[in-house]
């Protein structure tokens, strides 16, 4: 599916905010796209930000080639995009007073949820979790929607010093049902550290994005499970480490 490049920005240092119109319907949070690029054999997996009727924002961080070029990308450009792949968060599982949380470039999937709760009238707790202050991104985006946000940063220069698991504990949340998506490490602490059931988007390596190469395989208590086309998005216990 053909999308075209409305716009390509710098969020940080190596962050990187795309919009693209096109046919955006069956989308829902926690879903990816994956990304052909031009010279590049393997499309690139991208969690989704955002959406509407005719836009679809990803958020990316340059980690490589392949990203490096995507963020050259200019306006205008066509990109072809496999959309809506993977299972998405249940959202009907939120209860009253839900929990996001992301890790790095793990915020950007947890926004698209955020977003879809207030529509329906759930305004969440969102904890972001970064290395340094240098790093933060979309902050304020939450708060526009209604959410109480906490930042907790690694080495402390912003928001609360340690881990998302840290805020917690600090701020003693409770919540109803808890959504997460980051570091494998990251998924793990909350899991064993939050009381209320949840569930993790995870990030793997993937060849093809719907199942067909096996190359994302994990181990499940349902036995091995592919993360592209049974995930991203798993139950708390379902995952075993």
């Amino acid at each position: 599916m053909n999308f075209t490049v409305q716009s390509n920005i710098a969020l940080t240092k190596d962050v990187y905010k795309m919009v693209l119109e096109g046919d955006t319907s069956g989308t829902r949070a926690g879903q990816f796209v994956e990304v052909l690029l031009e010279g590049h054999f393997l499309r690139r997996p991208i969690s989704v930000a955002d959406w509407s009727d005719k836009t679809l924002t990803l958020i990316y961080k340059v980690v490589g080639v392949g990203t490096s070029d995507m963020s050259k990308i200019e306006i205008g450009k066509s990109l072809d995009i496999l959309t809506a792949l993977g299972n998405g968060y249940e959202l009907e599982l939120a209860g009253t007073n839900p929990l996001l949380i992301g890790g790095g470039v793990g915020v950007p999937p947890t926004y698209a949820l955020a977003k879809r709760l207030t529509e329906k009238g759930i305004k969440p707790t969102v904890i972001m979790g970064f290395n340094t202050k240098s790093e933060v991104f979309y902050e304020e985006e939450f708060k526009a929607l209604g959410c109480t946000v906490f930042v907790a940063t690694a080495d402390g220069t912003y928001g609360t010093k340690g881990f998302v698991t840290n805020v917690i504990t600090d701020k003693e949340i409770t919540p109803t049902h808890y959504y997460t998506c980051g570091p494998l490490a990251m998924i793990k602490a909350v899991e064993a550290g939050t009381s209320a059931d949840g569930q993790a988007s995870f990030e793997e390596r993937m060849g093809c994005g719907f199942g067909a190469c096996m190359g994302c395989t994990i181990i499940t208590t349902n036995g091995a499970k592919r993360v592209c086309k049974d995930g991203p998005v798993f139950k708390k216990g379902e995952v075993l480490w």
